[in-house]
């Protein structure tokens, strides 16, 4: 009987998600502190969008190429310390987008391929991927609050200490993890370009890139935001973790949910509350009440929303499709659709102020909504590649 290494995949994911927990919410501060504009800022910000447009495409093809999985993702983790390292004597603008890019690029190579490594050892329990996913969100919280902690006491270059040493716990834990063979899958030859002519998987990866792009002002701009209406950085880090919190509240009752609803209208009502958030963000933001509503939010606009298209990628990728499935999703959505987000929110945020930004945050989550709406939903063709239903139903 094949053992789940349930607490070295759930380490990883811990590791991996704080690193993002210390670094997304104040690396923009850290930024400022070194007089960088806020076009540079969000210059700086989307190398981390633009290397998965490439990264997780490029990796996913050498596992699959090599048949060398765990060397990559260890080998990624050993790069990726070695790009942050540099941050320590860097405070230019060139040498910060080296260095990020080097960062980005070995960081965004590890993700998709331990999703990919979850699920292989999981087999046929993957009802409990949740399950193990929700020990990133816990890993968040406590960077994002013990690191908004950290920085009221120590100036902000303290941050890239914490940040290097949650680098080298993904390392450490890079070293634990174990491989699992790959599930063969009857459809293993169906061709991905067959797939992808599939109306619905073209529209659910469309919305995955408005959705991600809806969130760049969040991710590049949401704690300057806050900093500059009064909020310290102890409330910053607190309404951060509280969006994470309600994000790992519907990882745990996701099984629940999806006995109940179907994917289609759980990503429904994703894109439709990530309207309403990031209009409550950009022009309620005085309102202590209005934004702690708005980070309640993130329970859906990236807790059901990230579970549910995941969940999607892998019914309609079969096999050995799964892979680049995921590379894909990883690339178009938090790839493409972060680094245009992360830009476009870099040139509005000087040009027509915060509320325009989170507006056009809004504009993307409707447009998102909109294709989720029109074409995901179920039909025969996409029934007869995927083959029978399994217990995540998307119609």
């Amino acid at each position: 009987m094949h053992a789940l290494p349930y607490w070295r995949l759930s380490g990883y994911y811990f590791f991996y998600f704080a690193f993002i927990g210390a670094f997304s919410p104040y690396f923009g501060l850290y930024l400022q502190s070194l007089n960088f504009s806020a076009w540079d800022i969000g210059l700086l910000m989307s190398q981390m969008q633009l290397m998965r447009l490439f990264g997780p495409n490029l990796w996913g093809w050498l596992a699959d190429r090599f048949g060398r999985r765990m060397a990559i993702i260890r080998a990624a983790g050993v790069l990726s310390l070695a790009g942050f390292t540099a941050f320590f004597w860097l405070d230019r603008l060139a040498g910060m987008l080296v260095a990020m890019a080097v960062l980005a690029f070995f960081w965004s190579a590890a993700l998709p391929l331990v999703e990919t490594l979850t699920f292989d050892h999981l087999r046929e329990e993957r009802g409990r991927y949740s399950r193990i996913r929700l020990w990133g969100s816990v890993g968040f919280i406590v960077a994002v609050l013990g690191t908004g902690a950290v920085l009221d006491i120590l100036p902000l270059n303290g941050l890239l200490w914490v940040c290097w040493g949650i680098l080298a716990g993904i390392l450490l834990l890079a070293a634990a993890l174990p491989d699992a063979p790959v599930v063969a899958h009857p459809q293993d030859s169906l061709p991905v370009a067959r797939i992808l002519r599939q109306p619905r998987v073209r529209a659910l990866l469309a919305a995955c890139f408005a959705m991600s792009a809806a969130h760049g002002a969040l991710y590049v701009f949401y704690s300057i935001h806050l900093a500059a209406n009064g909020y310290s950085k102890a409330e910053v880090g607190a309404l951060w973790s509280l969006g994470v919190l309600a994000e790992i509240v519907v990882f745990m009752l996701m099984a629940r949910l999806n006995r109940r609803f179907s994917l289609r209208i759980i990503l429904l009502a994703s894109f439709a509350a990530a309207v309403l958030r990031f209009l409550l963000i950009g022009w309620g933001v005085q309102s202590l009440t209005v934004v702690v509503f708005a980070q309640l939010l993130h329970g859906l606009t990236f807790g059901a929303y990230h579970a549910s298209a995941i969940a999607a990628i892998n019914h309609w990728f079969p096999g050995r499709a799964q892979g680049r499935g995921q590379a894909l999703y990883s690339s178009i959505s938090f790839g493409a659709g972060g680094l245009l987000g992360g830009l476009l929110s870099g040139w509005t945020w000087d040009g027509v102020g915060a509320g325009w930004t989170y507006s056009l945050a809004s504009f993307f989550a409707a447009a998102g909504f909109v294709l989720i709406w029109r074409w995901v939903r179920g039909d025969a063709t996409v029934d007869a590649v995927s083959g029978p239903k399994t217990a995540y139903p998307v119609q």
